[in-house]
């Protein structure tokens, strides 16, 4: 089944890399409306002029083939509202296709639900949040050194001073990873959730968080969370007087995440 494909530039001339979006979620009607779909939320975030994006609606069982894998220079699966430790078989396809690119050695970045599968997948424990609904701006403490070891994807920040100890990002979700794989290595954790990041090698990343949220966004969400009974209405009211006086540092997440998809082996 054919992609979607977005430009990242204004032409139509790719001079950049090519990059695949794995939605696990259908596009709200608030998202289609003011944005086109995530798509566009996901370029104008992670994308740089230059690039094209390709959509696969993983959650319809739309997945690249095979034979297209070694075209891409990276793939980002999305957060979703179903539950990474389910076994729907479009999810246990996405597994599959996260073990394949994890044995090719491809970038792939995993928000939220993607960062859950991405554990599973390659043999971590994932399940609910011990500590229930995490809707709202968290702060996360970043690993530092010795206990962070060297990454060509932090390394380039750490020489332009853009790594903080510590940094807030938007948070919505009610599952979380218990376990890392085996070889993981986490990265930034918080109050509330152990792993709020994790890596493999050079070549996996997965942000519980989702770098990609523009406060209406998530402004969005709590409304559709709250119209479905998933939260209180104190829940949500705490929430959006917390959107008053509190954001994520949405730029250094955005830059993390564009640093780690760039990356090139040395």
């Amino acid at each position: 089944m054919a992609a979607m494909v977005a430009e990242a530039a204004a032409t139509a001339t790719t001079t950049g890399g090519r990059y695949a979006l794995l939605m696990a979620a259908h596009d709200s009607e608030y998202v289609l409306k003011k944005y086109g779909g995530y798509l566009h939320v996901f370029v104008a975030a992670f994308g740089d002029a230059g690039e094209t994006w390709d959509l696969y609606r993983a959650i319809d069982g739309e997945l690249p083939a095979p034979g297209e894998l070694e075209c891409y220079d990276g793939f980002v699966i999305s957060g979703s509202p179903h539950d990474a430790y389910a076994d729907d078989l479009w999810i246990l396809r996405l597994c599959l296709l996260v073990r394949a690119l994890h044995g090719m050695r491809k970038r792939v970045l995993g928000v939220c639900f993607g960062h859950q599968v991405i554990c599973r997948a390659l043999g971590g424990r994932v399940g609910k949040a011990r500590a229930g609904w995490d809707v709202g701006v968290r702060e996360v403490a970043i690993a530092e050194e010795p206990a962070l070891p060297p990454h060509r994807f932090l390394d380039a920040l750490r020489e332009r001073d853009q790594l903080p100890t510590r940094a807030k990002i938007t948070e919505v979700h009610q599952d979380e990873v218990w376990e890392v794989p085996e070889g993981a290595e986490v990265l930034a954790s918080s109050d509330k959730t152990d792993v709020e990041m994790f890596c493999v090698g050079e070549h996996v990343l997965g942000i519980q968080g989702h770098p990609e949220y523009t406060k209406d966004i998530l402004l969005s969400l709590v409304d559709r969370l709250l119209a479905a009974g998933s939260i209180s209405i104190p829940f949500a009211e705490a929430v959006k007087r917390q959107l008053e006086t509190t954001a994520p540092d949405r730029e250094f997440w955005l830059k993390l995440c564009k640093s780690f998809l760039k990356a090139r082996e040395s």
